[in-house]
């Protein structure tokens, strides 16, 4: 009996091809050994950013209407199971062996990568628990990532840009097109980016899903006294909807999840909710209850006390224009200081150049992983976009603890640039 540990371990080594392999068949021939056939009803989610945020939300608002809720995310912070969670809470680590055994013993001589053992165990897990509802977050696009072997009930892209270009393209029309791959015949698709790219809106119309855009056919206002409303009016005519059906959700809580693109994302959240409704009906007090509870932690996250500290996962252009809108919305800081980090196969340059701005000073330091970035590569990029105040460091939790030392109550830190950057400090906070 292997521990979580000497499995993870294996798991990343096992696969001939590394740990991303893309591609249905393998995993698709072990889903079905396996039979697993989802009993009940599938969300998917997928989007360059938001996506984990959306999960969060719709984990907690079906937790608090009383619903069993099984959710996929990735990549984790501190632990494996943060990425198979059942309302809203991680499993447990035999529960996750005991999943890896039943999958090993199927596998026979076909070989799986490290997420596709976590996708296919994560439904399992679900079975076995009878979930009421599956929130699975696509790891990498769309079309040919491992979630795409379950049938979608309602899908979910919440935003288009440029990352992991070797793998999806390097237009948004091409990264559209893979991420619209979740798309299914007859059901709900939902578009968090208004105008959707012309691939995402060919793609949903070639396999006969009913496309729901954001500002179209669902939409949302922010109103005084930190509240929000969400009205729910799909254009499209058909089965799926009745003609001329309009929603409202009013009187929302601003969600707990810091940062104005939130509401956006909540919005697909209640958007998927509506979709749903028929089969899994929420209540407004389940709602309500649901966007102050959720926590998505990294994302924008802001820790309690002195100085002002932000986590933020953001490693792309897109996530930088998030972080960047979120900063400026913050009261002022004397200084302002950057503990920073990010992977070779990122858009860097595209990522300084939007949030240069923001920062007096860098602490900087290599991520000891195959893609990081030495301290030597990180300075170059830092002086090339005229960035100066650079001090460097052996690792990340030393970075974030000079910062804290140098920083009086009135100063700012932003940790930032990949999920590892922010979970090196996340276990120096355990």
């Amino acid at each position: 009996m292997k521990t979580l540990n000497d499995w993870l371990s294996h798991l990343e080594t096992a696969h001939s091809n590394g740990l991303i392999d893309m591609g249905l068949s393998r995993v698709g021939e072990v889903k079905n050994k396996m039979n697993l056939q989802p009993q009940c009803p599938v969300i998917a989610v997928a989007g360059t950013n938001g996506k984990g945020s959306v999960c969060a939300f719709l984990s907690q608002i079906y937790h608090q209407a009383g619903f069993k809720v099984g959710t996929l995310t990735s990549p984790h912070l501190l632990k494996f199971n943060e990425r198979i969670a059942i309302n809203t809470e991680p499993v447990s680590d035999e529960a996750i062996t005991a999943s890896f055994e039943r999958i090993e013993a199927a596998r026979g001589d076909i070989s799986l990568t490290y997420f596709e053992f976590n996708t296919l165990a994560a439904v399992d897990i679900f079975m076995h628990e009878q979930v009421d509802l599956m929130i699975l977050e696509v790891g990498l696009g769309g079309r040919l990532d491992a979630v795409n072997i379950f049938d979608a009930d309602c899908a979910i892209v919440t935003s288009i840009d440029l990352d992991h270009q070797s793998f999806l393209g390097n237009t948004i029309e091409e990264v559209a097109y893979e991420k619209a791959g979740i798309f299914r015949a007859g059901k709900p698709a939902i578009c968090g980016q208004n105008p959707p790219p012309e691939s995402l809106r060919r793609h949903a119309e070639e396999v006969g899903a009913v496309l729901l855009v954001s500002k179209h056919d669902f939409s949302f206002t922010r109103l005084e006294q930190q509240q929000w409303s969400f009205r729910f009016h799909p254009q499209t005519s058909g089965s799926l909807f009745s003609d001329g059906l309009t929603r409202n959700r009013n009187a929302l809580p601003i969600p707990a999840l810091r940062g104005a693109y939130q509401l956006g994302n909540a919005a697909c959240a209640l958007a998927a909710i509506e979709c749903m409704n028929d089969k899994l009906p929420i209540d407004i007090g389940s709602i309500k209850r649901g966007l102050l509870l959720t926590s998505n932690p990294g994302r924008f996250q802001v820790l309690p006390g002195r100085p002002l500290v932000i986590l933020d996962v953001g490693h792309n252009p897109h996530a930088a224009k998030a972080l960047k809108q979120g900063l400026t919305t913050l009261p002022f800081a004397n200084k302002r200081t950057a503990v920073f980090s990010m992977l070779a196969d990122k858009d860097i340059d595209s990522v300084l150049d939007i949030v240069k701005g923001q920062f007096d000073q860098w602490y900087i330091a290599p991520l000891h992983l195959p893609r990081g970035m030495t301290n030597n590569e990180l300075e170059q990029k830092l002086s090339a976009h005229g960035i100066e105040n650079v001090t460097t460091f052996d690792n990340i939790q030393n970075a974030y603890q000079a910062a804290l030392a140098a920083s009086s109550e009135n100063d700012r830190i932003t940790v930032f640039g990949s999920f590892h950057t922010v979970a090196e400090v996340m276990a120096t906070l355990q």
